[in-house]
């Protein structure tokens, strides 16, 4: 596939440098363009096109979820060390005054900015059949475009929905005497159907990805975020979970009709339908035992997911290209690495969901295992870590906790000059070096917030995400190229996977759970007990997709803020001279104070929207 370039105002300017020079007279100034001009030249509508690609999350560089301050730092999975204040809807503090990052550019690709785009989009539908043609492939170009502009402008509504609920519905643009007074908000279900129509539009009208540009709207894209918002739709939040309010309750869509509907579409997609869509790797039963070089392939093999440049694979459905050559940029090295590597430090997973992860023979990982009923402390000798090395808990683990997860000890890209010495090994280090006790320091690791580079950026909880870095940059120095993939595979095989355990087709959705699980090295795991696999699946979920936002997403789906949403505690890591360890979970001490409050299932209209237009209804709860 061809790669999709980056498109600026720069290509309206090139369409008139090569017009020849016996039009020169007859062409208007370069800095004359207006809507008419536009949508009188198919290049300049392409161009405006590309303008509305850009701005599918709002920043022009279309970064949506690969930010310096991530989703996951809204929910029980991460901390955002440098703004922890920006994160209301954990403190239990969000409301029309007090928005935080959900009121300000940092999340403007699921918030309320992206009515901007909005507007674009349907200026663009509602002149795109104004433009001239010259050839059949013309006219079909123009039918496709209409696709990808559907497809943007659901993908907007889509983030919209998962945020608000219901939403002021636009399809056509604002007239200059029109009465914005009477503008209100749709229902939940008016505004599914809204979005629907526009993917089934867009599925209709698109090619599959091996006829279009790479990053460009396909068939599988289309079907793909219809599959998201229908698997989305099902949740007990939507269903009279916490109001009955039609802003944000369905009332004449159920939820076994909503479940058999996202069931149908994920299905499609799996079959084929839409394009040839795979997981990453051989979803095979695993050998047994795993040898420990067995996990690492399974693990790089996921971690290829995360570090395409060029071409996409076949898991990768839809996403971003961050090449510089495009003009798109992103730094996540540098934003989430380890201080020690003169980087920022953001975004460390929290103990509980690094817990989740399972040990490489798909059991559960438990952490009093050898000390049954203490949950903060394990420790052992030199002698008993020799004879069973799996009392340190990062060891044995499965394959996508090492493509995921940066620990203490954790092997990494090779230090700085000024750091080199420290660590020949080139390990991350985030415990501390002692004698005889813990209060005897000898040292303190590189990567720890009493180190000796660049500590106040040290973790805070004593580990850092690794998924979405690239071991290939060093993130000091120099932007990351790989791209974000706004949606993959994996997403479909799971919303299936619910949809058939919700609906009582147990075994079906065990078989789907076990293909992720296979992927990645892990058993099969099957029951016919319902509960049990609706407990397996999320779980699952939570580990395949963790640190890609999703999180933030699930856990207002099912309702279970109230019981993750927790106070963020460190792991803390002791070297002793002698060769003993222990690793320490600090309960006692809180490096994030966090709360819960149910109104913040649903984000609220800024004070400043509803000052803007007071007739907007304002999400039950706040005022």
């Amino acid at each position: 596939m061809k790669k999709i370039l980056g498109y600026s105002i720069m290509m309206l300017a090139l369409v008139f440098a090569t017009t020849s020079c016996d039009d020169v007279l007859d062409q208007k100034a370069v800095d004359a363009f207006n809507e008419e001009s536009v949508f009188e030249d198919l290049n300049l509508t392409k161009a405006y096109l590309g303008r509305c690609y850009d701005f599918i999350g709002v920043d022009n560089n279309m970064l949506l979820g690969l930010r310096e301050d991530l989703l996951v730092g809204a929910t029980d999975e991460a901390l955002c060390i440098h703004r922890p204040g920006g994160y209301p809807f954990v403190k239990g503090n969000m409301s029309p005054d007090e928005l935080g990052h959900f009121g300000n550019w940092r999340f403007n690709w699921i918030t309320w900015n992206l009515y901007g785009n909005i507007k674009n989009v349907n200026v663009f539908l509602a002149n795109i059949d104004n433009v001239p043609t010259e050839t059949a492939n013309d006219e079909v170009l123009v039918q496709q475009m209409k696709a990808e502009a559907s497809f943007i402008r659901a993908f907007d509504y889509v983030n919209l929905m998962r945020s608000y609920g219901g939403v002021v519905l636009v399809d056509a643009p604002f007239e200059l005497d029109q009465d914005f007074l009477s503008v209100t908000r749709s229902s939940l279900d008016a505004t599914l159907d809204f979005i629907l129509t526009d993917l089934d539009i867009a599925i209709a009208g698109l090619p599959t990805k091996d006829g279009i540009e790479q990053g460009r709207a396909t068939k599988g894209a289309a079907a793909a975020l219809k599959s998201r918002i229908l698997s989305w739709s099902t949740g007990e939040l939507m269903h009279g979970g916490y109001s009955s309010d039609e802003l944000v309750s369905f009332k004449s869509k159920t939820r076994q009709s909503l479940l058999t509907a996202a069931q149908t579409i994920a299905k499609d997609i799996m079959d084929g339908k839409y394009g040839t869509y795979t997981l990453t790797g051989s979803t095979d039963d695993p050998a047994s035992p795993l040898t420990e070089a067995d996990v690492m392939v399974y693990a790089d093999n996921f971690a290829s997911n995360f570090t395409q440049k060029g071409e996409w694979n076949d898991e990768a459905i839809w996403g971003v290209q961050h090449l510089t050559s495009q003009g798109n940029r992103t730094t996540q090295n540098r934003w989430w690495g380890p201080c020690g590597y003169h980087n920022w430090g953001n975004n460390g997973p929290n103990e509980p969901v690094v817990r989740e992860f399972e040990m490489a023979d798909g059991t559960p990982f438990v952490w009093d295992k050898y000390t049954p009923g203490d949950d903060v402390l394990r420790k052992a000798t030199a002698a008993e870590l020799a004879a069973d090395p799996e009392i340190n808990p990062y060891v044995g683990r499965e394959p996508r906790f090492y493509a995921s997860i940066l620990f203490d000890g954790a092997p990494w890209i090779q230090r700085p000059d000024d750091a080199a010495p420290l660590d020949p090994e080139n390990k991350v280090r985030t415990g501390y070096y002692v004698g005889t006790n813990r209060d005897d320091i000898i040292s303190n690791g590189l990567d720890t917030r009493q180190g000796p580079i660049e500590a106040w950026n040290g973790t805070k909880n004593g580990y850092y995400i690794k998924k979405y870095q690239d071991p290939a940059t060093v993130g000091q120095y120099f932007n990351n190229e790989n791209a974000w993939i706004e949606m993959r595979y994996a997403e479909v095989v799971l919303d299936y996977a619910e949809a058939c355990i919700e609906l009582g087709e147990v075994e079906k959705g065990m078989n789907a759970l076990n293909m992720i699980r296979n992927r990645a090295g892990l058993p099969d795991k099957m029951t016919t007990d319902q509960a049990e696999a609706r407990e397996w699946y999320r779980h699952e979920r939570q580990v395949e997709f963790f640190g890609e936002g999703d999180r933030w997403y699930m856990i207002r789906k099912w309702m279970i803020a109230e019981d993750v949403i927790k106070d963020v505690h460190a792991i803390k890591i002791y070297h002793y001279e002698d060769g003993s360890k222990e690793w320490f979970y600090d309960t006692s001490t809180v490096v994030d104070d966090r709360s819960w409050n149910d109104i913040n299932y649903w984000l609220p209209i800024s004070r400043t929207e509803q000052n803007k237009a007071p007739q907007l209804q304002q999400n039950p709860g706040y005022n």
